[in-house]
């Protein structure tokens, strides 16, 4: 028996150094400018920048694939940040990918809910709890406001409710004062 156990034990640590060597051996360093873009972008997976994802719209921008005006969900706000940080000139957003919307989670009236896990499905970041036939519920937190899970519902039992401010989330909005030129006489 303790034979069994120090064999185990002998084991575990062996295939942990081999481990740990191989993830040493074997790193693959990412792009830092993609990750910096990628912090940047709201992170809802909404695909309305016409990639499926945040990720991969930031890897489609510093390829030089894709402008940076097309993430509604990020606003003139991302927009500004990205044209800071990729060095070129803000361009306004463009509308073809949608418009900018106040910040919003998914709410699903329940005593409609029939059950039928659409949501579910078209959920990019899993913010829907529920089992077929049986009613689904929306983990707040979770949800990015994407709006992907609205169209799929056949009952038309999820709203988009916007999120109110609270200290939590809210943000210094910077007074505009206008600069107006000094003339010298």
């Amino acid at each position: 028996m303790l034979i069994a156990l120090y064999i185990m034990l002998g084991l575990a640590l062996l295939l942990g150094a081999v481990l740990g060597y191989a993830a040493l051996q074997f790193k693959v360093e990412g792009d830092p400018l993609i990750a910096r873009i990628d912090a940047i972008l709201p992170q809802t997976q909404c695909g309305q920048c016409g990639y499926p994802g945040c990720k991969p719209y930031a890897t489609a921008i510093a390829n030089g694939e894709a402008d940076i005006n097309q993430c509604p969900p990020g606003g003139d706000e991302g927009v500004r940040a990205l044209a800071d940080l990729m060095g070129v000139e803000y361009k306004p957003l463009n509308e073809e990918h949608g418009q900018t919307k106040p910040k919003a989670v998914a709410f699903i009236e329940e005593d409609l809910c029939i059950g039928c896990t659409l949501c579910i499905q078209a959920c990019p970041v899993d913010a829907i709890l529920g089992a077929a036939k049986h009613m689904h519920t929306i983990v707040a937190s979770e949800c990015t406001g994407c709006e992907l899970c609205v169209a799929p519902c056949p009952v038309d039992c999820i709203t988009m409710e916007p999120i109110g401010e609270t200290p939590d989330n809210w943000k210094w909005k910077y007074p505009t004062i206008p600069i107006k030129p000094v003339i010298k006489l």
